[in-house]
């Protein structure tokens, strides 16, 4: 293909719109495209399905650790593997802003391919549109991913008094780079996003008992471990020196005034586990490069009478208890 830019022609379904899918698209993706030809991939399952989809407007979409291409895979295949499902397929939708560069959404395609043979992921179903200039920035991503349930079922609804709260990893990174690269704030370190797939971690714990399990995205831990204790009208306590933080983020988090609770994860997951399985879970994790950190941070102390009473308590080194707010406002915008 002669052209550096994407053209308006390129998204019209016409000869330039095959051949940006022949020559870059399926050339890049063949490996892991379900190329078929027909308007909808098909698929078989004997086992419950699990399905999530997700679009991602990440800036810049070039990051340590990753890019736009790699969140999108990583993004929508950790949401079913939060429900005990192994990443079967996923749909890729393209949005092209006039004039981006070519060269980049080879990248991103690479990456996309990367992240998907990591775990046998197949693209079943695609599309990509093309926009006028300044109707998107540079490039947006939708993927939709189907998992098979392997096991039991994770689920809020199994949230019982006396779990203990599980964190992967540690805690804040992906949002401490991003906002970093954001302002231009040099780390002057080798701090990287955690974006990462789960289920090659997680699928070490099919033995184990899990009641539930969430990945922190947007909003952070203290947007997951409130929407659990309002979901079910409990009580979490949770205690600060056990939660993970690097020091790189604990240092921007200072610097910058940020709460390190409410940054967004994308390699970290929450677990509530009945007691007396914690042990377990945790030796399975630390077996995993992604899961080193991973330690326990806290409880269901106690249901409470309505949603309004359901509330997260943390307790710092010297005892001194507060409550942990539900993230409000936006503190970063096109986190992912």
């Amino acid at each position: 293909m002669k052209q550096t830019q994407i053209t308006l022609s390129q998204g019209s379904g016409g000869l330039e719109s095959n051949l940006l899918l022949e020559e870059i698209i399926y050339e890049i993706l063949g490996e892991v495209l379900v190329h078929s030809g027909e308007d909808a991939g098909v698929f078989d399952s004997k086992k419950p399905l699990a399905i999530s989809t997700d679009s991602y407007v990440i800036s810049p979409i070039f990051f340590p650790g990753g890019d736009i291409g790699k969140l999108s895979v990583c993004g929508s295949s950790n949401d079913v593997a939060m429900r005990g499902a192994k990443p079967m397929y996923l749909t890729l939708g393209l949005i092209l802003e006039e004039g981006f560069e070519i060269e980049s959404l080879e990248k991103i395609l690479v990456s996309i391919k990367q992240e998907a043979l990591v775990s046998g992921l197949k693209i079943l179903s695609g599309d990509t549109k093309v926009t006028p200039k300044g109707s998107v920035d540079k490039i947006f991503i939708n993927t939709t991913a189907v998992g098979e349930i392997q096991g039991a079922e994770y689920s809020v609804k199994n949230l019982a008094i006396g779990d203990e709260i599980i964190v992967s990893g540690a805690i804040g990174t992906h949002g401490a780079v991003i906002f970093c690269q954001r302002n231009e704030i040099d780390l002057q370190s080798d701090l990287q996003s955690d974006c990462a797939q789960l289920y090659p971690m997680l699928e070490r714990l099919r033995e184990c008992k899990i009641h539930s399990m969430r990945d922190a995205t947007r909003g952070g831990l203290a947007a997951v471990l409130n929407e659990w204790a309002k979901a079910m009208c409990v009580e979490i306590e949770i205690n600060e020196p056990s939660i993970p933080i690097l020091p790189q983020v604990k240092g921007v988090c200072e610097i910058l005034g940020l709460e390190p609770l409410s940054l967004a994860n994308e390699g970290v997951c929450v677990m509530a586990v009945p007691q007396g399985e914690s042990e377990r879970v945790l030796e399975m994790l630390h077996s995993h490069s992604l899961g080193k950190n991973a330690c326990v941070i806290g409880r269901i102390s106690k249901k409470v009478d309505n949603v309004k009473n359901a509330r997260v308590i943390i307790s710092n080194a010297w005892g001194a208890r507060r409550y942990v707010e539900y993230p409000q406002g936006e503190l970063l915008p096109r986190i992912c």
